[in-house]
């Protein structure tokens, strides 16, 4: 079983060093569903795992340069805050039930596929936002945009694990639709590490951590997550979105199914 979850600790982090998508939404239900690992250790465990392999993942990306700093600053003012104040709910009220935990899923799986048809017809839409600047946020809408976006994340990562990726490359491809899709999952992944940080340690107050699967995860998910951010730059543009938009379409699928 352990060389499993190492093998599983591999596949994900590749695929989030490669896309910044992955980590929650393919590891919660991968442990919940494949594993048998309750859906509250999944939560927890899965953010302790994403919080260091991101760190890992950041640093590569940061040596190539595909984080972009301004926007990282921008998603951690809101997001930070929130996930403080998600931890403190599902410390006072325990944990979501069944039915708000479905609706939380349907949703992040829509989101996902919107984010799948920015990407295939991302060529389309700057044609159109050249057409339209007007259309596109600029200056303090863009920034004021940017940090409720962090909010939002910052409140379903704490409650589900899910979304840091999948919910952060669609809002990052819809409000930065000019950033190249090696910044896109540099930055992702970037403002992810203290905002799973911050989740896990609450986490870790709710007694909601296995270490000893983290610590089977993290040896897969180490290189691989290494490999895929050096690995981002180098893909062809078009190949990375054809990635991306394949890893979003099977995530949509497995939260809805």
């Amino acid at each position: 079983m352990t060389l499993t979850y190492i093998i599983s600790g591999f596949a994900v982090g590749t695929l989030v060093g490669l896309t910044g998508v992955g980590g929650g939404s393919l590891m919660t239900p991968l442990l919940t569903l494949l594993f048998g690992v309750s859906p509250a250790v999944a939560v927890g465990t899965d953010l302790a795992f994403a919080s260091i392999t991101k760190a890992t993942g950041t640093f590569t990306h940061r040596l190539r340069g595909t984080v972009e700093w301004d926007v990282v600053r921008l998603l951690c003012y809101g997001a930070l805050p929130a996930a403080l104040v998600a931890t403190l709910g599902l410390k006072y009220f325990g944990g979501l039930n069944q039915e708000i935990g479905q609706i939380i899923r349907y949703s992040i799986a829509g989101s996902v596929l919107l984010t799948v048809v920015a990407l295939l017809f991302k060529g389309k839409m700057l044609a159109w936002l050249n057409q339209h600047p007007e259309k596109q946020l600029q200056g303090r809408k863009l920034a004021a945009a940017t940090i409720i976006s962090g909010a939002v994340l910052g409140l379903l990562v704490t409650v589900s694990s899910i979304g840091a990726g999948a919910i952060g490359a669609t809002l990052l491809v819809m409000l930065y639709p000019r950033m190249p899709a090696a910044h896109i999952a540099g930055t992702d992944i970037a403002y992810a590490v203290p905002l799973t940080a911050i989740a896990a340690i609450g986490h870790w107050w709710l007694g909601s951590i296995n270490w000893e699967l983290l610590g089977s995860l993290l040896l897969g998910s180490l290189p691989g997550i290494t490999l895929g951010s050096m690995a981002a730059k180098a893909v062809p543009e078009r190949i990375l979105r054809g990635v991306l938009a394949t890893t979003l379409t099977l995530v949509a699928a497995k939260l809805v199914l």
